[in-house]
């Protein structure tokens, strides 16, 4: 089932959190903020259009770490309902993602973000304030055009150099989070 994120309140704190990633260890919001912004990205291992975004989300990751941004990808879908999307087959396709992939397990911190699909992104500023709540660019689950907007990429990197977001912002669109 198709979901559309609502416009969210910017400017609110993130919470720190520590969840376990695909590498075995436990990571810490705080631990792997960039010092320019951060990305969070509630995505999961079966939704088509995490599938169809992913590539680009990659070749992002990758070139916001110049800008000082890192990327933090969260699944917080029930695995037993949903067996795709477990953390032993987030271990298997995470392994060359330039990003740390982390396992919400009790859906406590999507709950806290207020995620409703995936994928959903939230883009926090130096100090982990919202600034920005949207989607990567318009092409949703099709594949984009060459010459398609990087919005995403451009609002992290107006969050990078002047700690504000876009004022226009259009919310992502997704398969609804799977909720326990």
């Amino acid at each position: 089932m198709a979901a559309i994120a609502p416009a969210a309140e910017l400017g609110w704190l993130a919470p720190d959190f520590q969840l376990r990633g695909t590498d075995g260890g436990w990571h810490r919001l705080s631990e792997l903020a960039g010092a320019r912004g951060t990305l969070v990205a509630f995505i999961c291992n079966h939704c088509p259009y995490v599938k169809a975004v992913l590539p680009r989300l990659v070749r992002d990751a990758r070139e916001l770490a110049a800008y000082g941004v890192n990327v933090i990808a969260i699944n917080a879908n029930d695995a037993v309902g949903y067996p795709e999307d477990s953390f032993e087959r987030m271990v298997e396709i995470a392994g060359s993602w330039p990003f740390p992939y982390l396992h919400d397990e009790t859906q406590e911190i999507a709950r806290t973000f207020g995620a409703v699909c995936t994928p959903d992104f939230f883009g926090l500023d130096g100090e982990s304030r919202l600034r920005y709540r949207g989607r990567l660019d318009a092409s949703l689950k099709a594949a984009a055009d060459s010459d398609a907007p990087r919005e995403l990429f451009d609002a992290m990197r107006m969050i990078a150099s002047s700690g504000q977001g876009p004022a226009q912002q259009q919310p992502a669109m997704g398969c609804s989070i799977k909720w326990r």
